[in-house]
This record gives structure tokens, C-alpha cells and sequence, in this order.
């Protein structure tokens, strides 16, 4: 069978710099709150992490949150890593003023990643929970690419906006964004909470996909069939807490350990982390490892829906085995963190 890349160490890091928000999103995996957990790290806590992973080879370091710029100390925390790494920020951009966007521009922020989540406001602030926040974040961006700071959107496919996929690719085109991303909903957090009302099934997720029409100067970023990768192979990501949790999509089935407390690479070198990165899979889809170098599609997809960490990902057609997407399994509420 074929195996996925191997690597010694990885080359990316995703950072969930906080679980708090100032939005109420009904997508969120992370379930975010006003107010932040006191078990989230401090700047000065989470400098000997990341020196750690830049010392191990990580080249490119992303974060996210929540909301980032919701906490007071990442800007200290963002310039300590900028000079030795790639940097992107994902964010919701309402934070983010023309001076907020200059103090980025000073920190070397990279690139901003902005989740749109409706091409109209009243799509947008009703999956925000939050009047206004399509306006707010328009202007964000507008504050960032006065900064000459490269914008990509992102958008989480649900019932509510996948009628508006086109407007918001178009408004990708309309912003000069460098890429529009169509991401895939995970059940994880609040969006697990809501999947009843938001999920669709992959044959309508598909469809409405494939009937995108990108603008010319505007890439369409998307990890459906065929282009849906295993990126275990390559990544890393730490929860607030400063866990190593191997991607984010995995925060609530996966811990392998206190990076205050191990190194990333002794996590990296965990059983399951490793099972994960060899692509070693049930059965994988030859057009999506034809185009990624990967096999065996998203692992925290194919574990909530079918419990096992080796099963196909029901995201990608040829594996759906007529699996339901808007069906959670009842057993998904049992699963259990792997220390």
C-alpha cells in the first residue's frame, strides 16, 4: 500500500492561541467563551514552546483561536516568532482597525486568513451571532490589505450559507483576496451542537463545490475529492493549554502531552501521532494521492464518524460508503481523549 510522506520532524504549527472570542459563532469547534480559562498559557509561557518548535525545524506557524487578537498579549507573542518563521493569522478581522493592522504590519504578520461565513451581512451575523460582524470584518480587511498584508477568506460549508459559496468566491475576487477556502465542517464544539440544523449531505456539499466558477485572479482552495489530503504527515498544533494535539481538528480525540512539560518532537514521536502520519488507512482514494503525495483523507473525519482511527474519510466520495453526513453516529458522544 501506499504510505504517506515521512518526515522527521514537522514543518508546520498551529497554534490555538486562545479558546475566547468576541462572536458566538454557531460553527465553532471550540465552543469559545468572553472570558478566558485560566489554564490558558501566558506570552511569556508559550516563548520557550515555540522556540522550541522553531529549533525543531517548524518553518511555518499559524494562529487561531477563537480569536487571537482577542487576547491582549499576542501581538508580543507574534512578533517573538515572526522573524524566524512564516506567519498567519486566522481571524474574524472585527478587532482589527487601521492602527491594529499597522501593529500587525510591524509584527510581521505573514498573511491573514479571514473567516467570512455569508457573501450577505444577514447570512454572515446570523452564523456569528453577532449584529454588525460582516461589516466589521469588511472593514478589517480593508485595514489589512491597506497594510499590504496578503488576505485569504474562509468559509465553513453549512445549510445556512451554501447558497451564498458563489457570492462569497466572487467577493474573494472582488477584494483581490489570494485565495478563497471552502472548508469542510467538522463535528466538533458548538458546530457538533448545531449539525442538525447546518450539515448537508456530501452529495449536496459536492454539488454546490463543483458548480463553483472561480475569477480569474482569485484561487478556489478547497480539500474535497480530489484534492482531499492526509495532513498528518506534516503538521503539528497545540490547544491554548499548550497540549500537543497534532492538528486542530483533532482537539477533542487526541493529547499527546504538555509541551511545557516534553518537547515537540518527544509528541511527535508518539504511537497514535505516528499511526496517523504513515497514512495507514482501510482504504484510500487513488485520484486524491495522485494529487496531494497522500492517502487516506482527513483522520479526524473518518474517527468521528466511524470511531476508528484507520477508516476511510466519509468526505471523500469514493470512500462515503453511503455514509450520511448530516447523521452524527450516537457513539461520536463517547469518544475519549487519547493521552
Amino acid at each position: 500500500m501506499t504510505t504517506s510522506p515521512k518526515l522527521e520532524r514537522p514543518i508546520k504549527l498551529t497554534v490555538s492561541y486562545t479558546h475566547t472570542c468576541n462572536l458566538d459563532c454557531r460553527v465553532c469547534y471550540a465552543q469559545c467563551t468572553p472570558a478566558p480559562s485560566p489554564r490558558e498559557l501566558s506570552a511569556a509561557a508559550w516563548r520557550p514552546i515555540l522556540d522550541d518548535a522553531l529549533d525543531s525545524g517548524v518553518m511555518s506557524v499559524m494562529f487561531e483561536g477563537g480569536e487571537p487578537l482577542h487576547r491582549p498579549d499576542f501581538l508580543e507573542t507574534l512578533a517573538h516568532v515572526a522573524p524566524r518563521a512564516m506567519t498567519r493569522l486566522r481571524t474574524n478581522a472585527t478587532l482589527i482597525d487601521p492602527a491594529m493592522a499597522r501593529r500587525l504590519r510591524h509584527a510581521n504578520l505573514g498573511d491573514a486568513l479571514v473567516d467570512i461565513l455569508g457573501a450577505t451581512p444577514e447570512t454572515h451575523d446570523a452564523l456569528t451571532g453577532t449584529p454588525g460582524s460582516h461589516a466589521r470584518t469588511m472593514a478589517g480587511i480593508a485595514a489589512l490589505q491597506a497594510e499590504a498584508i496578503p488576505v485569504t477568506l474562509l468559509t465553513i460549508v453549512n445549510r445556512r450559507n451554501v447558497h451564498e459559496l458563489q457570492g462569497i468566491l466572487d467577493l474573494g475576487g472582488h477584494l483581490h483576496a489570494e485565495a478563497v477556502g471552502m472548508l469542510r465542517p467538522y463535528p466538533l464544539g458548538r458546530m457538533r451542537l448545531e449539525w442538525p440544523a447546518l450539515s448537508l449531505s456530501l452529495p449536496e456539499m459536492s454539488a454546490a463545490i463543483g458548480a463553483l466558477i472561480a475569477p480569474p485572479t482569485t484561487r478556489l482552495m478547497q480539500s474535497w475529492h480530489p484534492n482531499d489530503a492526509n495532513c498528518c504527515w506534516q503538521m503539528a498544533a497545540a490547544n491554548a493549554y499548550g497540549d500537543s494535539i497534532g492538528c486542530t481538528y483533532l482537539r477533542e480525540y487526541v493529547n499527546y502531552g504538555s509541551l511545557a512539560e516534553r518537547t515537540l518532537l518527544e509528541t511527535w514521536d508518539h504511537p497514535l501521532y505516528r499511526t496517523l502520519r504513515a497514512g495507514s488507512v482501510e482504504a484510500s482514494c487513488g485520484a486524491c494521492t495522485s494529487t496531494q503525495g497522500s492517502h487516506g483523507g482527513c483522520r479526524s473525519t473518518a474517527y468521528a464518524f466511524h470511531g476508528r482511527w484507520t477508516a476511510p474519510d466519509p468526505f471523500d466520495a469514493p470512500l462515503n460508503a453511503n455514509t450520511d453526513l448530516r447523521l452524527l453516529p450516537k457513539s461520536l458522544s463517547e469518544r475519549r481523549l487519547v493521552p
